[in-house]
């Protein structure tokens, strides 16, 4: 899709996006350059890409990650609509843009957890032993 110089791009134009959506924004950190330094590297890794997140951070453990939020399936649908729109404005074409929402779309609605009774405390280790 361009490789990282895009993905970097993707995750930027999305984070603007997030910073002028009140629902999504209370989600983030005030501070969210860590936030986009992580997702470029997942992100790169999700789509086929090197393992770099997971060589600095372990599994990805992408649902646990996110118990400490609740996350609707409204919160879970702006997500990805951002996140959609974020890969259109960076210049992705609809075939590859439809391989995106294959594998993004399932992975957003994975994510709601609102009526789950899961530990909602941060994860601490994160690597698989």
């Amino acid at each position: 899709m361009g490789g990282r110089e895009i993905i970097d791009d993707v995750v930027e134009h999305f984070y603007q996006l997030v910073q002028n959506n009140e629902e999504l924004r209370s989600l983030f950190p005030s501070d969210l350059s860590e936030g986009k330094e992580k997702q470029k590297l997942f992100i790169e890794q999700w789509l086929g890409g090197e393992s770099r997140y997971s060589d600095l951070y372990g599994h990805p453990r992408l649902r646990r990650r996110h118990f400490p939020f609740m996350i609707t399936e409204r919160l879970a649908g702006l997500w990805l609509r951002h996140m959609i729109e974020s890969f259109r404005y960076c210049g992705i074409e609809e075939p590859e843009l439809a391989e995106v929402i294959a594998i993004f779309g399932p992975m957003a609605k994975h994510m709601v957890n609102v009526d789950d009774d899961v530990p909602r405390e941060p994860l601490e280790n994160t690597w698989l032993d």
